[in-house]
């Protein structure tokens, strides 16, 4: 299961640790949308990357496509708020998340969505997380990065100037306001060559 990983140039350790939230920037996207990213938010990534692709019992899924059935071009795992996560320092990072978050959210971050993209052909298309209560109430949905960077693209739903942000080796990107409502959110294919990342979504209760 496990691709190679290229290692990150500036992460060259295999101490997993959490840095500050002090350091994490806003950018306000419009329509009450924002987004907070933080780069190295956890040194010695690649570890954990490496451990979540050998460990997590990842499933292929399919799903219909107008009168076709698919490989959905990705792996999953999810884990609800009362299943143990994969590896502790993901436990830490929620709580953590939760913590910093607790007045302008209201509520702790419950679940956990992971997404392995193998490589380049991996892809999520254009989408709102907005089966759930994010269809009408402003949320958030942190996502820690590990592995090869990949492009998360970002777009008001009523069309509008994309943003580009690469994601990947202990990167931290929280979207929050009205961000699944009002926006959608992608990670294109790539016909670059590309290395595996692997992404973890914290989701609020009812938030999906």
């Amino acid at each position: 299961m496990t691709r190679h990983l290229q290692g990150s140039l500036f992460d060259q350790t295999d101490q997993l640790r959490l840095g500050s939230l002090d350091g994490i920037r806003r950018t306000a996207l419009g329509l009450g949308a924002w987004i907070d990213v933080l780069p190295g938010w956890l040194s010695g990534s690649d570890a954990l990357f490496e451990h979540l692709a050998a460990e997590v019992p990842w499933r292929a899924e399919r799903r219909k496509m107008y009168d076709h059935v698919v490989d959905v071009p990705r792996l999953l795992a999810f884990y609800g708020a009362d299943d143990p996560l994969p590896h502790p320092l993901l436990t830490e990072a929620r709580a953590t998340l939760s913590a910093h978050y607790a007045e302008e959210l209201g509520e702790p971050f419950a679940t956990a969505g992971l997404c392995y993209y193998r490589d380049g052909r991996d892809s999520v298309a254009w989408h709102g997380d907005r089966t759930g209560r994010g269809a009408h109430e402003d949320t958030m949905v942190a996502i820690l990065s590990v592995g090869t960077p990949r492009d998360l693209l970002l777009r008001p739903t009523r069309g509008g100037d994309t943003v580009r942000r690469p994601l990947g080796h202990g990167e931290l990107i929280v979207m929050g306001g009205s961000c699944q409502r009002t926006w959608e959110h992608s990670i294109p294919k790539s016909t670059r060559a590309a290395g595996p990342r692997i992404s973890i979504q914290f989701r609020p209760h009812g938030v999906h």
